[in-house]
């Protein structure tokens, strides 16, 4: 089968990592359908909402989804449909399990019935680890999530290998660290700061409370990311891969990147807020992608304080605009 006569179905393409990869795979020739929550914003496919096929569905609703894989036939299938934003999870922990565990199994179930030889994408998140008993971790640390979040992802991690193991599928899961881009959502610390710099500059506010100054995250780009994921289905077997930069950096080292970037200092405009500190947070999560680097020939190429400027310069655009 030539490369041009891939088919992909993306769940989740309209958010930061699905969006970047409908761009990738449409780069490289592939027939792609996305799934939408209805009502959802497409702003991210600006670039590429001709080239798709975007279709509103229930997902929770296994019919949906076997309507539209058996008309379809992918190929591949990614799957980024999840409540992403972990603080969420502890305040509705049903809808976490409804979106980040029972979604996978009933797509695994669909692949399973209706298109086994299609490839399958689940995307893992280091919160599977949670609260870790080493550092850096592998494809091999034991589990210990601490959220409702790291649960339900463990849940679907595991019964995408089950899935592999017993049915003999292609299921592969990227266990993704960290990965932010201008595509990142408001209410992520990264993107909070990132806004803030640019408003602060602009003389539109004048400070920004977040919580721990001092946590530390392995944070990479997340079109670096994506471009792993790809990867991770081109290979002859299936297998899970952690995709990581292998560093960490702290909230403080964020916003001096950031502050800096439009000639301020972020002392003068941040404050701590103890109300804003995670009563439960997770350990030192770092990853290393090992792995990933020596079978797939990944490395991530954009820099931390890259990423940290790249996403400053986005809500500068913004503000002009």
């Amino acid at each position: 089968m030539t490369q041009k006569s891939r088919k992909a179905i993306i769940a989740g393409i309209a958010g930061q990592d699905g969006s970047y990869l409908a761009e990738l795979l449409v780069e490289k020739g592939y027939k792609v359908l996305g799934f939408l929550k209805k009502g959802e914003d497409t702003s991210n496919l600006a670039g590429v909402a001709k080239e798709v096929i975007l279709e509103d569905t229930e997902l929770v609703r296994k019919d949906d989804i076997i309507r539209w894989t058996r008309l379809f036939g992918p190929d591949e299938v990614y799957n980024f449909a999840a409540m992403s934003f972990i603080p969420m999870s502890w305040d509705d922990p049903y809808g976490a399990f409804q979106a980040n565990t029972l979604l996978v199994a009933a797509f695994l179930e669909v692949v399973k019935d209706h298109c086994r030889t299609a490839r399958f994408y689940q995307a893992s998140s280091s919160e599977i680890f949670g609260d870790p008993p080493e550092s850096p971790q592998d494809e091999n640390t034991p589990h210990n999530p601490v959220t409702p979040y790291g649960v339900s992802k463990l849940a679907a991690h595991l019964i995408a290998g089950l899935y592999r193991r017993r049915y003999g599928m292609f299921v592969a899961c990227g266990i993704l660290y960290n990965h932010e881009s201008p595509r990142r959502p408001d209410q992520f610390v990264t993107q909070k700061i990132a806004r803030a710099a640019a408003e602060i500059a602009a003389g539109r506010r004048e400070k920004l409370s977040l919580g721990n100054l001092d946590a530390r995250r392995d944070w990479g780009y997340a079109g670096d990311f994506v471009r792993g994921i790809w990867m991770i289905l081109q290979r002859e077997h299936p297998d899970d891969y952690v995709l990581a930069t292998g560093k960490t950096h702290s909230i403080r080292e964020f916003l001096e990147v950031a502050f800096s970037h439009v000639g301020l200092r972020w002392e003068e405009h941040v404050e701590s807020d103890p109300g804003l500190v995670r009563k439960i947070d997770v350990g030192t999560l770092v990853g290393n992608p090992s792995r990933a680097r020596e079978r797939l020939g990944w490395v991530p190429e954009v820099s931390f304080e890259k990423l940290a400027r790249m996403m400053v310069d986005a809500q500068v655009r913004r503000l002009s605009a």
